[in-house]
């Protein structure tokens, strides 16, 4: 018989996720009190929270527990990252229906760890309640020794830049979504695999930081959305070179294969997919950009759109992610 949440008290729930969840360096007091104490030497404390739906953000017949945890910690810690500052802690609450599995509670809170842990990072509190949807709610911390990067720092005469990958996750869920069955180690596989654990550049926030970026955000609803929003909030143009994508599309030609969709569908992926969590970035034309960006524009006077894609507005059906979108 599979045990669940059901036929535990909070605290026993909370003795076997706690020990496998890490305490970070950061961590003075953790989980017990009423709150949780953090050292911050900077002075300056950095929060972004999300919230997860199971049948909205996750499905359990398409990942696993672990792959959930991993993913809700990466995509709050590119958050972090996407301020120019480093991770110090995380709370997680989590509403679970009665019938859940202990053992999928327990997932969670390592794939959480595999996430964090890599990072310094502590999962330092949390809360636990019963409902009638599974619902992860996270909470992280992180500190800057610099002054925070906004997204409304943008020039005129900057240059565009991306960290990370494009079009993978969406790519992965394409390939989910038409059921199809990846063969072991096949390119198709680890484009689901980068679905369920995106390899966010987490790391590349502080470099962006050092490296004297005047904007930045996580690309977390797909590059032109987002795009538009560092537009928008820096009072500019962004205007996107097509060629410099080239190598991203590619990198999505099996799923093109395996699906027998176009090219078409390929940019697409690469331009409003979302949830690979890379970096979008402005730095000052001249300078040299961190190694983990690569340019893929220029900032311009503001106009009618907020982003072109070689001078021109874009003609994508697909304008990205949106949470209350109801297609």
């Amino acid at each position: 018989m599979t045990l669940t949440v059901a036929e535990l008290d909070e605290a026993q729930l909370l003795e076997r996720m706690l020990p496998l969840l890490p305490q970070g360096h950061r961590t003075v007091t953790g989980p017990g009190d009423d709150a949780a104490v953090l050292n911050v030497p900077s002075g300056q404390a950095v929060i972004s929270t999300d919230v997860l739906v199971e049948g909205h953000h996750f499905r359990t017949d398409w990942s696993t527990p672990e792959d959930v945890g991993y993913r809700a910690a990466v995509q709050n810690l590119a958050d972090i990252a996407a301020m120019g500052a480093s991770p110090t802690g995380m709370v997680v609450g989590l509403v679970l229906p009665p019938t859940t599995p202990v053992e999928w509670v327990e997932g969670i809170a390592r794939g959480l760890a595999e996430a964090t842990e890599p990072a310094g990072v502590g999962v330092i509190g949390g809360d636990l309640v019963a409902g009638e949807q599974l619902v992860i709610a996270i909470t992280v911390h992180g500190e800057t020794f610099a002054h925070p990067i906004l997204r409304s720092g943008a020039n005129v005469g900057d240059v565009v830049t991306v960290a990370g990958t494009l079009g993978e996750a969406a790519a992965g869920y394409a390939l989910k979504l038409a059921d199809y069955e990846a063969a072991s180690e096949s390119a198709e596989a680890e484009l689901i695999a980068r679905f369920r654990r995106p390899l966010a550049p987490l790391s590349a926030g502080v470099a962006a930081a050092a490296g004297g970026a005047s904007a930045m955000m996580d690309i977390s609803d797909g590059l032109l959305k987002d795009a538009r929003r560092l537009a928008r909030a820096s009072g500019v143009t962004l205007d996107l070179q097509s060629d410099s994508f080239t190598a991203d599309v590619e990198a999505l030609e099996p799923a093109l294969t395996a699906l027998g969709r176009e090219r078409e569908d390929a940019v697409s992926w690469v331009i409003t997919g979302g949830e690979d969590h890379g970096l979008l970035a402005t730095f000052p034309a001249g300078e040299e950009v961190p190694e983990d960006f690569r340019i893929v524009g220029v900032v311009g006077e503001p106009g009618d759109d907020p982003v072109l894609i070689d001078g021109q507005p874009p003609t994508l059906k697909d304008s990205g992610w949106d949470h209350f979108d109801r297609r």
